[in-house]
């Protein structure tokens, strides 16, 4: 039986991509670029598995969790975002997301988050390492990012640097370990 997979992302590019990609796996994609789409789409199908991006234009992706969930109680629910921080993970989760997965993300990492490519469970490089300590300034960074709702000029304030500085160091996201 084929698996459905509903894509929620507004940049139309990323979701094509990500519907070819997916199509070569044998997957029956669907592609909503907004909450109406996807509302539509839900109504008329099914799906298996749902990718939701964070930000949808003006929209927030997390505020599609619940109703996604509440429609589709047996669908895996990832959220797949540029804007990755530990706050927006944690919500997602709380929301009732299965992963959250930083893109771009590569396809058997993406796979297996759905529960299709069996293998390892996603872990760390060098299990038990700490976090490295740009990863813990990124981390800190998006903290006070989202305490201050995204405004770049209140967060450098907030830390101690100029604007400029934080734009460069946002501009450089760590590699996860």
């Amino acid at each position: 039986m084929t698996q459905r997979v509903l894509i929620i992302d507004d940049d139309e590019v990323f979701a094509s991509t990500l519907q070819r990609v997916l199509g070569r796996r044998e997957l029956d994609c669907s592609v909503a670029n907004d909450s109406k789409m996807a509302a539509l789409l839900m109504e008329k199908y099914g799906f298996d598995h749902v990718l939701v991006d964070l930000r949808l234009g003006e929209e927030s992706g997390l505020d599609l969790i619940e109703p996604l969930r509440a429609r589709l109680p047996q669908a895996r629910i990832l959220v797949l975002t540029g804007y990755s921080s530990i706050a927006t993970a944690v919500e997602a989760v709380k929301r009732g997301a299965d992963d959250y997965l930083p893109k771009p993300v590569r396809t058997p990492d993406l796979l297996r988050a759905m529960g299709l490519e069996p293998g390892k469970e996603q872990q760390p490089e060098r299990p038990g390492a700490p976090p490295s300590l740009d990863r813990l300034e990124w981390e800190h960074i998006q903290r006070a990012l989202a305490n201050n709702q995204g405004n770049i000029s209140a967060t450098a304030r907030e830390l101690g640097m100029h604007r400029r500085t934080l734009q460069r160091k946002l501009a450089k996201r760590p590699v996860q370990n």
